[in-house]
């Protein structure tokens, strides 16, 4: 499945420095003023000073459009690629509008013809060395970047590192008021949906991302263990050291799940990855597959992305 080339982890993750705050025109245009500048930011071991704040960005995966979307700058987008699957409903009309360089991930060549000033991944693999877009290539091509820092994180990513993932992006644009404000407004959304969860046992949950042989599931280092967790779950794989791994079905029988949470995504439907999990004589005894008690979530919802906060409460509703 394509998320296991997506979700390879790539460098180590460094601390932020800052220069002086700034803060946005205020517009909805996505214009911004020159305060807070020169900015300078270690994201994913790559350090970048920027004079000004980028004019035309391309995001390479849906989450780091959304986030770009979320902050007011559709006009700062020059080109989107790799959706996993739909667009949120009020990003749609401002997603339309920009141009979309290819279904996955565009060739170099046709990178720079969009003549960014910016690329944004929200996965390692968008800076793929040998498809010759890594970041040092970009560089050479007077093209700054970001990571999205899921993607390089050491320790277990949770809603403090996408409040720093939104901040750090806010900077760069020039647009810090905005990204407080939407930081502001997901600790609210939180806080609503995490005091709903408070008391009981927690289901313990296994993520079943896809696979045959074995079974790609969420370990307990991406964001959503943490979405898991916040719901009122238990992640069953958390001891997986990695946002994403394989594990295997006798693993998933011995720690008896009492609800499988499917990742939505792709040519595989929900439906087809339901009937494998109940079709297997090996898992007939697995609480969550023989009380048929399966949760669903969209990928772009359990990755480091503006959705995270409301997958919190949708988990949490279909865990009760």
């Amino acid at each position: 499945m394509r998320i296991r080339v997506l979700l390879a982890a790539a460098a180590t993750l460094l601390p932020l420095t800052a220069c002086s705050p700034g803060s946005d025109s205020g517009a909805g245009d996505g214009k911004a003023t020159a305060a807070g500048f020169p900015y300078t930011v270690t994201n994913c071991g790559v350090k970048t000073t920027y004079q000004a704040p980028p004019k035309r960005a391309v995001t390479m995966n849906q989450h780091v459009t959304e986030i770009l979307l979320a902050l007011g700058l559709k006009d700062r987008i020059a080109g989107t690629a790799y959706l996993d699957d739909k667009i949120l409903p009020e990003y749609e009309k401002a997603y339309r509008s920009r141009p979309v360089l290819a279904k996955e991930y565009p060739s170099y060549e046709k990178l720079l013809a969009a003549n960014p000033d910016f690329v944004y991944g929200g996965y390692a693999s968008s800076f793929a060395e040998n498809d010759g877009r890594s970041r040092a290539a970009l560089a050479k091509s007077g093209i700054n970047s970001r990571l999205n820092i899921e993607s390089c994180a050491d320790k277990p990513v949770t809603m403090d590192d996408l409040y720093r993932e939104i901040r750090e992006t806010g900077a760069t644009f020039g647009v810090r008021d905005r990204a407080e404000k939407w930081v502001r407004s997901a600790r609210a959304e939180l806080a609503r949906a995490t005091k709903r969860t408070e008391g009981g046992r927690p289901p313990s949950v296994f993520v079943y991302d896809s696979g045959d042989k074995t079974a790609f599931t969420a370990g307990g280092k991406g964001i959503g263990n943490d979405i898991i967790e916040r719901a009122g779950g238990r992640n069953v794989m958390a001891d997986l050291d990695k946002p994403f791994g394989d594990a295997s079905w006798e693993t998933v029988v011995d720690r008896r799940p009492d609800v499988i949470l499917i990742y939505d995504y792709g040519a595989t439907t929900v439906a087809q990855k339901k009937k494998r999990l109940l079709d297997d004589p090996a898992l007939k005894d697995v609480p969550a597959v023989r009380n048929k008690r399966f949760a669903v979530l969209p990928l772009s919802d359990v990755v480091l992305g503006v959705r995270a906060p409301k997958a919190v409460e949708k988990l949490a509703e279909q865990l009760r």
